[in-house]
């Protein structure tokens, strides 16, 4: 049998969790309370939740991918639910089980999951060969393949800028849109493949390919935007009391969320400077949980994709 931290997909794709204990040990403050995993993933952190929770204790978990919620399936505990949708969405499920406003903890594990990453048919991997697609959810939106084949190229650079901090983001758009004109792109290899000639200046130990392949499925799955709506839904679907608890794996997620927690810590940062208030009538809803943690040697010889790993937590106020 695997353990909570290491989960075996469908297809035979592992997913290790990453910061597993400190993040449920963060997490739940009342073993007899209610909690959500807004990202289910594989189902490693939902697993070493149920093995904290007392027998009246509740788990909630969402994940918009098919194979997320049908390896959830087989969780067989009456304490654990879950639901395929977008964690924006959260409030509203959590709404529907009767929970909102009630939940003791919410656990945000941002990202793609290493089964997503590891299986080439999902086309979120520029060194496995497949479907140019990386779609989370593969019922609904638009593939990369669709949105390389229409989008302008100065709007392909800017995603490329400003959702992988990709310095050559113009280069590469050039060179995609000049080679979409002989025929178009269907496959992971083959995009790679014309990003990594076109880019003039290669990160030692680090795919040419990288930055534009993360800009691409961030924009696909619509994930900073995600995130956002996830953050405001979570404050509100916290009981009192309730703990936040968010991994983040690169400095866009890292930044908002760090954002998010240090603006509800300090309170009314919406009002004017100046704006005379004492003390106690500053609405400040949050309260950090010590600093940012990250993966330690020992996880990350484990599991390299823990490397960048940065877990925020915060309790709800009121």
């Amino acid at each position: 049998m695997s353990s909570p931290a290491s989960e075996q997909s469908p297809r035979g794709f592992r997913h290790a969790s990453v910061l597993l204990d400190g993040a449920v040990e963060t997490l739940i403050h009342r073993t007899e309370g209610a909690y959500l995993d807004a990202t289910f993933g594989r189902g490693g952190h939902s697993r070493a939740i149920l093995e904290r929770l007392a027998p009246q204790g509740r788990l909630l978990a969402i994940d918009r991918d098919p194979q997320a919620v049908e390896a959830a399936g087989r969780i067989e505990d009456p304490r654990f639910a879950i639901e395929r949708g977008d964690f924006a969405r959260l409030g509203a499920i959590a709404d529907a089980h009767d929970l909102h406003g009630e939940l003791d903890g919410i656990l945000l594990d941002i990202g793609v999951s290493s089964p997503q990453l590891d299986d080439p048919e999902r086309g979120f991997s520029f060194l496995r060969d497949g479907p140019l697609d990386m779609r989370m959810d593969p019922d609904q939106g638009e593939s990369a393949a669709d949105w390389i084949a229409r989008v302008e190229e100065g709007e392909m650079a800017r995603i490329f800028k400003t959702h992988g901090e990709e310095r050559f983001a113009r280069r590469l758009a050039r060179a995609i849109v000049a080679r979409r004109r002989e025929r178009p792109f269907t496959r992971t290899a083959d995009l790679a493949e014309v990003i990594k000639t076109a880019h003039p200046a290669w990160e030692k130990g680090k795919h040419p390919a990288t930055r534009a392949f993360q800009a691409l499925r961030i924009h696909i799955n619509g994930e900073l935007e995600q995130l956002e709506a996830a953050l405001d839904a979570a404050l509100e679907a916290l009981a009192p009391g309730g703990h936040l608890v968010v991994i983040s794996f690169h400095s866009l997620e890292d930044r908002r969320v760090k954002r998010f927690i240090r603006d509800h810590v300090r309170g009314d940062t919406h009002l004017p400077r100046g704006v005379p208030l004492r003390d106690d009538q500053i609405q400040r809803r949050l309260e950090a949980l010590g600093k940012a943690r990250r993966a330690g040697a020992e996880e990350i010889e484990a599991n390299p994709r823990a490397r960048s790993a940065v877990m925020r937590a915060a309790r709800k106020r009121y």
